[in-house]
């Protein structure tokens, strides 16, 4: 038997993405976002609302970047999301973050996160609230990276959001290898 919920945002695992922006000022911004993932190869979308200041500044500077939560840094990131930089002059300061400019964008890099998507903005629909990014560089602190010099998840730590329980939940071991494990079906 199947419970039926009705249609829902629930959907796992959710990522917990940090948006920075600079404002017109040169002032580092943050938010929390967790509607988002890849939509082409090379494009990522986030769904974020008009009213955001984050979305004010990405469209003003045609970049963002977008730092993967982490287990270490859970109460910062939840506290970009629980506060406005529309009231909140010193956000990022109160968060503990710190930042540096972005390589190939014009948006600042939170340096305590160290994982870092850098985007050129590609739209925004604020009647959907999609704001579709190009992926034009992944940056990532040599701490966490394996001995291959890739991105190691268990070095990361990365949490995801539970839209059901309204929680962050750390993400698990690996279970199975991709592209592979299915072969003995066939």
């Amino acid at each position: 038997m199947r419970k039926n919920f009705g249609p829902k945002s629930w959907t796992y695992p959710q990522p917990v993405f940090i948006i920075a922006t600079y404002d017109q000022q040169g002032v580092p911004d943050a938010m929390n976002a967790a509607w988002g993932g890849i939509s082409e190869e090379n494009q990522l979308s986030v769904c974020i609302s008009a009213g955001h200041k984050t979305t004010g500044n990405i469209i003003a500077r045609k970049a963002f970047t977008v730092s993967m939560a982490d287990i270490d840094h859970v109460a910062a990131c939840d506290y970009v999301g629980l506060v406005s930089g529309n009231d909140t002059a010193d956000k990022m300061e109160r968060a503990g973050f710190h930042t540096q400019p972005a390589q190939f964008v014009d948006a600042p890099v939170i340096q305590e996160l160290p994982m870092t998507v850098e985007c050129r903005l590609v739209s925004y629909d604020p009647e959907s609230c999609r704001l579709v990014g190009e992926i034009v560089n992944i940056s990532a602190d040599e701490r966490i990276l394996d001995q291959q010099g890739r991105i190691d998840p268990d070095k990361l730590r990365p949490i995801i959001y539970d839209p059901i329980h309204h929680t962050y939940r750390a993400l698990g071991p690996q279970v199975g290898k991709a592209f592979s494990d299915g072969n003995q079906l066939k």
